[in-house]
């Protein structure tokens, strides 16, 4: 029987904490994800869930959220921070999982993981609508996207470090891992509609390809403007927004193209500006055993963006 909202939240209220954290470890992402795009998974973007407008960046919001959820579980259940939870057991005990190697050590329990967080997430959607089944197919896709980092990791065992036998165990990879992986999924989301019951793909294309569909984002609604303010869908714009020029490794082709996606493709100029910027140099280690350094300062060029009546900087 499937568990309601209420029952789920009063029964499992000790996992509150690590759901708390599973989001705002996904949000976190989303903002990285997203630092010099128009839409920059704004401070709120979780409010989606009580406000919903069904576009790509909702999809996204729901996978990442969802993800995190599942990774905080997940982890904290497999290091024993809850009651009767821990390692996931069907992989201890030294069994043989192939030829020179078996299990042991303490595997991730992402079934564990993955049971709780439906509850949590999953149990906010009500009813059959076309919004509820979008929303719980990018849960989903979050989901599978945790799932998909699971990797055996193994240690050595034998005669002068000779690996005649590796004991292993299953492990998540990093969660950044998963919000690159999800950021790749909202770039090729598919527009979708609500047909008798059921999520279809609006393009043509995208219905003959619809077995491939069921592992990508889906959305409802294309996306408004994000270049300017607009309230009534909680868009902020892009003016003041700080962008990036220049070349080299520290900046990617991506970011050194941001002044021209955040500024003049929406109808603003670049302004340069001087900031001063202070950073710890110079540091050294001292017997026993502290590490001091200086504090240093430096003139950098701040870009942001800004109407052109206010700004005579072209670059």
């Amino acid at each position: 029987m499937a568990i309601s909202i209420h029952e789920g939240l009063q029964r499992y209220i000790s996992y509150s904490d690590s759901v708390s954290a599973g989001a705002a470890t996904a949000m976190k992402e989303c903002r990285h994800r997203f630092q010099w795009d128009r839409w920059n998974c704004p401070e709120g973007s979780l409010a989606l869930f009580n406000e919903p407008l069904p576009t790509r960046e909702m999809s996204f919001v729901h996978a990442i959220s969802s993800a995190g959820v599942m990774y905080s579980l997940t982890k904290n259940c497999s290091v024993g921070q809850f009651e009767n939870c821990g390692c996931d057991e069907s992989k201890r005990g030294g069994k043989t999982g192939g030829e020179d190697w078996k299990w042991g050590g303490c595997s991730d329990n992402i079934k564990f993981g993955e049971k709780i967080a439906k509850v949590f997430v999953d149990g906010m959607e009500q009813g059959q609508d076309a919004l509820a089944l979008m929303n719980l197919h990018n849960n989903d896709i979050g989901r599978k996207a945790v799932r998909q980092t699971l990797t055996r990791r193994c240690k050595c065992h034998g005669v002068s470090g000779s690996c005649s036998i590796q004991t292993c165990w299953d492990q998540l990879g990093a969660f950044g891992i998963i919000g690159e992986a999800l950021r790749k999924r909202y770039e090729t989301a598919v527009l979708v509609d609500y047909v008798s019951g059921g999520l279809h793909p609006n393009e043509k294309k995208a219905q003959e390809d619809r077995a491939e569909t069921q592992n990508d984002l889906v959305f409802l609604q294309p996306s408004p403007n994000y270049c300017h303010v607009n309230s009534t869908v909680g868009t902020a714009g892009t003016l003041g927004r700080e962008c990036l020029r220049g070349r080299g490794t520290e900046v990617t082709a991506w970011e050194a193209r941001s002044c021209k996606r955040l500024c003049s493709s929406c109808g603003l100029a670049v302004q340069r500006s001087k900031v001063v910027v202070s950073s710890s140099c110079n540091c050294k280690f001292h017997w026993c055993c502290e590490v001091r350094c200086e504090t240093c300062t430096r003139e950098v060029t701040k870009l942001t963006c800004a109407r052109k009546s206010e700004s005579r900087t072209r670059l």
